[in-house]
């Protein structure tokens, strides 16, 4: 931050601290409240998305004079001289265990009418974060310690005049009222597979979904802007979820055991770029081999590594596709026996919970997933055995 004649020149940096959570196109973006009567004279790496009526003023004309400015992201391949560090990805930031480089953004503004000292300079209020969507809420600016810079020959540091930070948080609960993904299970010891739950993220109706073939979905009735039908987005299923996970328990080795996952986009309107995955298994502290798929240990309780977060590899399968026969990504896991806790029985070999890009899955009741052959929960009663039964009661009733 530096002085201008009539105000300031500020940096605002975007830093996404969130392990598994990214934002995705159409990107952040990133809303205030002045204080006075500031304006935006300038913004280098970002734009707001309204001017505003700036009409008082002749010759040079600011940027913005909205009371409430919202700010978002410029485009990739905006011209260097429109461009500072860490901008210009339309949006889009990584999570912090995918890639932390990739994790920030940044934008240059230079505000007009709003003070040249410490004390005259009022922090903006009512923080809003779009990322897209809902589901975030910001706290009020707090000034803090001046961040520090260092030139380019590491011989020099200088530092701003005043900093301010604002955390904003995610809820799931705000972003959206129904779930986004759900999880089914089958296994090799057992003939079931296990459905996601009726109803996981909505009831199927004739609004809300599209049928199985993507050129019948005209026949569907969804009146969009000006009265033109708009096919909906989600495939028809019995969970209506966009996104749906399938944890097979594959094979059984002497001294290892592998799992198949699949995850499957129903929705037909949007895909999903640089999607990751978050398991939690007890046995992730022995995953030997990962196929496909990029993998990093989150340890989210220091010693206890049963967490594991997922995604695709670059140019080969990071873009999950819309609803169709290539809309799907998969990929195997070998796991190496732990002896004192490994086993079939009981559904320990299936995830105690599962995320899709952050959100939180529907997962199956417990008691309805593949059970071992000899550990079924149902006691079937023998043919053999209801014949001999029957003897015996004829036998006692002669003997009488």
């Amino acid at each position: 931050m530096s002085w201008t004649p009539d105000g300031y020149m500020a940096i605002v940096t975007l830093y996404n601290f969130q392990q598994y959570r990214h934002i995705q196109a159409p990107g952040w973006s990133l809303g205030w409240t002045w204080r006075k009567r500031e304006v935006i004279w300038d913004v280098v790496g970002g734009q707001t998305t309204e001017q505003g009526d700036c009409s008082k003023f002749k010759g040079n004309i600011p940027h913005c004079c909205k009371k409430k400015p919202t700010v978002v992201d410029l485009l990739p391949g905006t011209p260097y001289n429109k461009q500072v560090a860490n901008c210009c990805k339309g949006g889009v930031l990584s999570s912090w265990a995918q890639d932390p480089s990739a994790a920030a953004a940044s934008f240059q503004l230079s505000v007009g009418q709003a003070g040249t000292t410490n004390k005259t300079v009022r922090l903006p209020v009512n923080f809003t974060l779009q990322a897209p969507g809902p589901g975030y809420t910001c706290g009020p600016a707090k000034v803090v310690k001046p961040s520090r810079f260092t030139t380019a020959d590491k011989r020099r540091v200088t530092q701003a005049l005043m900093t301010w930070n604002v955390t904003c948080t995610y809820s799931q609960f705000l972003a959206q009222k129904t779930p986004t993904c759900c999880v089914s299970l089958s296994s090799f010891y057992n003939n079931t597979i296990v459905p996601c739950p009726t109803c996981s993220c909505g009831c199927k109706s004739n609004n809300n979904c599209s049928p199985e073939k993507p050129h019948l979905a005209s026949v569907v009735p969804n009146p969009g802007k000006n009265g033109l039908a708009v096919p909906p987005a989600v495939q028809c299923t019995h969970h209506m979820c966009p996104i749906r996970v399938h944890w097979h328990v594959k094979l059984n080795y002497k001294q290892y055991w592998r799992v198949k996952i699949t995850i499957t986009n129903f929705n037909y309107a949007m895909n999903y770029s640089q999607w990751n995955l978050v398991a939690q298994h007890p046995n992730f502290d022995n995953l030997t081999q990962i196929f496909s798929f990029n993998a990093k240990s989150l340890n989210p309780y220091a010693s206890i590594n049963d967490t594991m977060i997922m995604w695709g590899v670059k140019f080969y399968n990071d873009l999950l596709m819309q609803a169709g026969p290539t809309g799907n990504v998969q990929s195997e896991l070998l796991f190496q026996k732990e002896t004192e806790s490994f086993t079939f029985e009981k559904g320990w070999a299936f995830p105690r919970r599962i995320y899709f890009n952050g959100d939180n899955c529907v997962m199956p009741p417990p008691d309805a997933y593949p059970w071992l052959p000899n550990a079924s929960s149902r006691h079937i009663m023998s043919p053999l055995l209801l014949v001999t039964t029957v003897v015996l009661s004829a036998l006692a009733f002669l003997l009488q």
